[in-house]
């Protein structure tokens, strides 16, 4: 499966309240119908507090 853009990531974060855990930031994406290629990209964060989007696209990108 190809990785998601960042755009994509974004796309299926808008609205996301930061900062958050990477299980609320997974919530989010699943509750605005995010593809398979992006939630599993966000199941794969790791385990703790993102203080921006930008800070999820550091992590998604790695």
């Amino acid at each position: 499966m190809a990785d998601p853009s960042p755009i994509d990531i974004q796309k299926a974060l808008g609205g996301m309240e930061y900062p958050a855990s990477k299980e609320e930031i997974v919530q989010h994406a699943k509750d605005k119908g995010a593809d398979d290629a992006v939630l599993e990209t966000l199941g794969n964060l790791p385990d703790r507090e993102f203080d921006s989007p930008t800070d999820v696209n550091k992590e998604a990108s790695k």
